[in-house]
């Protein structure tokens, strides 16, 4: 290809190729359809299994781009007992065995990979890759699927078949376009060699003929070398012979002078001559140079046919595998942990659950803000200021030895948007959110988990204001306080349920703005948190009213810091 392409095409068996060259030379016109019948995909020395779709396998050839999905071979052998374990016997192309393993090895290090006990190499002449389940209730297909996702057990080859075509030109061709450049340029081959071969006929025909007429005139050849100061001219003159003939006469030995030669010669004349007349004619005949094309296609075919050692497929064509959920259990080892953010936005997942937070160390002037009993296998749930979702997994946090980390290192957080909110998700829950202007709804908790850093936009909050509040669901009404310390209560049911906006009015005031908004059961009383206490209002008429009301004055002994909790 020329200088700065790039090509990618990867190996493939020769007695397809060569099936599909002779069906090609037959049947110019044949379908792609036929052709891809015939090259049933790529061929790797390493085998493996091709684990694509047949449509996704003729698009690729259709088009000359995409790539193929290769994975590892597998058995699962039985120990007895129920105790099994996995064997690898084949890696996919051009992956190393030795990094393979150490890959491995580090995953069940790290514990990425709870499914697996342990792997050893047994591989002697031929690759043998020995897998140990954590245990024997461990499917084998939904080990290998987390092994396929985590490791080079699966790997994919690009196909970009980008070439230069008789003209020198370099462009991208399909699979027919590609086999019958290569028909084209065989063709041009034979004919190089075969007009080759009659120049070289010709000349040797032409000094034959020279060396007859020697042994014709024996004794008047040697009389006029021995005889003649320039015997080449001489020669040339008596007997009307080329240079190249009377140079070819001077420079031939003595013994070469004996009758058994010039019966050779003339045996090699004949030989020549037929030869040529075989090669004149296949130059001039293109039926003949496609029979010669399929003869040579053949004789390959021969040679490495699918019975064969050397060109049996090894790689097998599989169907596209079906989608074997993996549980995150299978990628992360599930323990628990304590995640607890800072004031100053420093976060950590300390093991276990229970009081030993309590030893955690912050830095001067920090303390602990959000605490949340969590596992490594759950996603986090935070919710900014600026009305974002962001997610986090608890086996990306760090551990609680020393600070964590900021948070901000690992989420698109800008400097002035700060966390309100911290919970786990658990999913098929109702998220109460607001925003410091009144306005709210209620969300479902599985429309706001993001898969990006840069979080999910939820609650659209306006110039002024901000998010103040995102809690779960629990109960028949929704309690709300002012920064003027007014509260108003309502049935649940009066907010509407989005997945993003700015949400209705829950408080309206003449001034300042919202303070804290929570979800209660009503007869079981409103509860708040002053000071180390917790204290519960169950005479809640005069606070019950309408959404968007203005409210009365919290109860007498309510929190100075206008908070729930």
């Amino acid at each position: 290809i020329a200088v700065g392409m790039a090509t990618s095409i990867p190996p493939h068996n020769v007695d397809e190729l060569c099936q599909a060259l002779v069906h090609l030379v037959d049947k110019p016109r044949a379908t792609f359809e036929t052709l891809t019948s015939m090259v049933q995909g790529p061929d790797f020395p390493t085998g493996g299994e091709l684990v694509e779709s047949r449509e996704a396998i003729m698009e690729a050839y259709a088009t000359g781009r995409g790539s193929f999905r290769l994975r590892a071979r597998w058995t699962q052998e039985d120990l007895g007992r129920g105790t099994y374990q996995i064997v690898v016997t084949e890696v996919p192309y051009q992956v190393q065995k030795s990094k393979l393993v150490e890959r491995i090895a580090e995953l069940v290090e790290a514990r990425k990979l709870p499914l697996l006990e342990a792997v050893i190499d047994e591989s002697a002449k031929d690759i043998r890759l020995v897998l140990t389940p954590k245990s024997r209730t461990v499917d084998a297909a939904v080990l290998m699927e987390s092994l396929f996702r985590a490791t080079d057990l699966e790997t994919r080859f690009s196909l970009n078949m980008n070439l230069l075509d008789s003209s020198g030109m370099p462009r991208v061709m399909n699979l027919r376009e590609t086999l019958q450049e290569f028909i084209d340029h065989r063709r041009v081959v034979l004919l190089r060699c075969s007009r080759h071969r009659l120049d070289k006929i010709a000349r040797r025909l032409d000094i034959l003929e020279g060396y007859l007429i020697v042994y014709l005139n024996l004794d008047e050849v040697i009389a006029i070398i021995r005889g003649e100061d320039e015997a080449k001219p001489a020669l040339i003159k008596r007997f009307k012979l080329n240079d190249t003939q009377a140079e070819a006469i001077l420079n031939m030995r003595l013994r070469s002078l004996r009758k058994l030669e010039e019966m050779e010669i003339a045996n090699e004349k004949t030989t020549l001559t037929a030869e040529s007349g075989e090669l004149d004619a296949l130059v001039k005949s293109e039926s003949k140079q496609k029979s010669f094309l399929k003869a040579e296609f053949k004789d390959i075919r021969a040679k490495f046919g699918e019975k064969t050692e050397l060109g049996r497929r090894r790689t097998k064509v599989g169907d596209t595998p079906p989608m074997i959920e993996v549980p995150i259990d299978a990628t992360i080892e599930r323990e628990a942990v304590t995640v607890v953010l800072s004031v100053k936005g420093w976060i950590r997942a300390a093991k276990g659950h229970g009081d030993q937070v309590a030893t955690l160390r912050y830095k001067e002037g920090d303390r602990e803000r959000f605490r949340a009993e969590a596992w490594t296998t759950d996603r986090l749930l935070l919710f900014a200021t600026n009305g974002r979702f962001y997610t986090i997994g608890c086996d990306k946090l760090p551990g609680g030895r020393g600070y964590g980390d900021p948070v901000r290192l690992m989420l698109d957080l800008g400097n002035d948007v700060e966390i309100v909110a911290m919970s786990v998700f658990q999913g098929g829950r109702w998220l109460l959110v607001a925003s410091s202007e009144g306005r709210g709804f209620v969300v479902p908790e599985d429309a706001v988990a993001a898969q990006t850093r840069a979080g999910k936009q939820v609650l659209n909050v306006s110039p002024g204001s901000e998010a103040v509040v995102a809690r779960i669901v629990e109960g028949d009404h929704v309690a709300v306080v002012g920064e003027n310390r007014k509260v108003i209560i309502f049935p649940l049911d009066e907010l509407p349920e989005m997945t993003r906006g700015r949400g209705v009015i829950l408080q309206r005031y003449k001034s300042g703005g919202m303070s804290d908004a929570k979800t209660f059961t009503l007869a079981e009383g409103l509860t708040w948190q002053a000071g180390s206490r917790t204290r519960t209002e169950t005479k809640l008429t005069d606070w019950v009213g309408k959404r968007s009301q203005a409210g009365r004055v919290a109860p007498a002994g309510f929190a100075s810091n206008n908070r729930f909790d």
